[in-house]
Formats: structure tokens, C-alpha cells, sequence
């Protein structure tokens, strides 16, 4: 029997036109799904944004998309009734009040009795946490590298002693210098210049009435300059001599042994007991 003799089917050269209307229509598709997911989530988005603004910018936005900045409300204070001052609190706060009060007077006395010198710039005044301090610039107390006083400037200072006589702070006498070295017999360097002069002062300040035990005597030298010495003007301020007229209130220290603790005032003010046994 003959064998059936196969017929070759012409090539189709149009098919890709198949391929390529399922790819139109897939890619239709994607972008009307990502038009209806951005339409959607539009307003979920500026939901978002907006809780977003206020809780971490204290920022309000409004419909017309204005933004308005919330201050948060300060927080209020204890209530004074939570807060009970204890009678020692209470005694200290009026001990701090009565001796603010004798320092502005002790300030205002100053002011009357070195108001010529204030106003030739010569005295400052100052009022600070510690008290009352005095800066005297030098040219009125000392000549240049002397300690011993100018008599011009005597009678300003028993003036300052006569208004400190009768008051029970303690009192601080500072000397300054400038930077300017100094090398002389008497004073090797601006240390010991500086603490003489201000010995010098407190022992005027001795004469006049002023208790020993309220008086101590510092040099500084040049280690704290209120102005640059770069300047004529700078090293004339800086030599200086001020008196600090104290008002903190002493307190009673507690000693601290080597194993951490400390012991009350009156233990550790005694010797001999129990409490310095290690």
C-alpha cells in the first residue's frame, strides 16, 4: 500500500498579532488597576499625613491645607498644698531673706559713702549670688609695683570698714594684677604682689574694728583678669583689689569615712568614740 504523501501547512506569519493584543490588554489592565489604586488611596494618604503633622509637630493642618502650630499649654505646678515646707525650711528660708535684705542695705551704704569714685569709674559694686563684692581699681590704692597705700585712698577704705564694722559677714580681701611680669627683691612675681596688697587692705580694715576671724586675704595675680591685657585699658582693669562680703549661710559639714559612710555632726565632731573606730 502507497504511503500517504504529507501536505506542509503554509506558515502563519499573523500570530503575533496574538501575543501582542494579550499584552496590549494586560497592560490595559495594569495601569487601570494603578489608576483606581491611586484614586483610592488618595484621601487615606492625606489622613495619614495630617495625624502624622499633629502628633509629632504640634501641627494643626486645616481643610483649605493651612497649617496652624498648637503651643502646648505649660504644665502647671505642684499644688502648693502637695508641697508642705517643714519648719526648718521655713526658719531658713526667713534666715536667707533677712540677711538678702541686710546686704542690700550694706550695698546701699557702700554706694553712698564711695559715690565720688563710682562715678570717676575708679569703684564698681556688684551684687552677685556670694554677696556683695567691691572692686577698687589700683591707681587709686597702690603706685605700680608698690603694695604699701596711696593716703588719698586710706580714707576711702576706713569708709568701707566703718559701714563693715558692725555687720557679721565674713569678708574676703582679693588682690589682681595684670599680666605684666614683675621681679623685684620684695616681690619675685605678681603672686606675691597681689597677696600683699590685699593683706595690706585687711589689715586697715583691722585697725578700723573689724574682727580678725571675718577677715582672709587671697592674691590671685593674674590669674583672673576680667578683661583681655592685650590693651593699655584691659591691664588697668585688671589690677584691681575687690572685697567680697559673703552671704551664704554655713553649714554644718558631715565626715566621710573610707567605708562610705558618713557620720552625723556631732559624731563626727568627737574623737575618740565609737564612730572612729574603722
Amino acid at each position: 500500500m502507497a504511503r500517504r504523501k504529507l501536505v506542509e501547512e503554509p506558515d502563519n506569519h499573523e500570530r503575533w498579532m496574538v501575543s501582542y493584543a494579550d499584552f496590549v490588554t494586560l497592560l490595559f489592565a495594569f495601569f487601570v488597576v494603578m489608576y483606581a489604586i491611586s484614586s483610592l488611596n488618595e484621601s487615606k494618604y492625606r489622613v495619614l499625613s495630617d495625624s502624622i503633622v499633629n502628633a509629632f509637630r504640634n501641627v494643626s493642618v486645616t481643610p483649605s491645607g493651612q497649617t496652624m502650630v498648637i503651643v502646648p499649654a505649660p504644665l502647671s505646678p505642684p499644688s502648693p498644698a502637695t508641697q508642705v515646707p517643714s519648719e526648718e525650711d521655713r526658719k531658713k528660708g526667713e534666715l536667707r531673706q533677712q540677711q538678702r535684705d541686710k546686704m542690700r542695705n550694706i550695698a546701699q551704704d557702700i554706694l553712698r559713702v564711695m559715690a565720688p569714685l563710682i562715678q570717676q569709674g575708679k569703684v564698681r559694686v556688684l551684687e552677685t549670688s556670694r554677696g556683695v563684692t567691691i572692686e577698687i581699681n589700683d591707681s587709686i590704692l597702690f603706685s605700680p609695683g608698690q603694695a604699701q597705700l596711696q593716703q588719698p585712698s586710706v580714707k576711702a577704705l576706713r569708709a568701707i570698714a566703718e559701714v563693715l564694722v558692725d555687720t557679721e559677714f565674713p569678708i574676703i580681701i582679693e588682690g589682681h594684677t595684670d599680666n605684666v611680669p614683675i621681679s623685684t627683691p620684695q616681690f619675685p612675681s605678681n603672686w606675691e604682689l597681689s597677696a600683699v596688697r590685699a593683706t595690706t587692705v585687711l589689715r586697715l580694715f583691722s585697725d578700723v574694728g573689724v574682727t580678725a576671724d571675718r577677715l582672709t586675704a587671697i592674691g590671685y595675680g593674674e590669674t583672673r583678669p576680667v578683661e583681655p591685657n592685650l590693651l593699655a585699658d584691659g591691664r588697668a582693669r585688671n589690677r584691681r583689689v575687690s572685697i567680697l562680703i559673703e552671704s551664704a549661710i554655713p553649714e554644718t559639714g558631715t565626715e566621710v569615712k573610707l567605708d562610705g559612710r558618713t557620720l552625723a555632726p556631732s559624731a563626727a565632731a568627737s574623737s575618740g568614740g565609737p564612730a572612729d573606730k574603722p
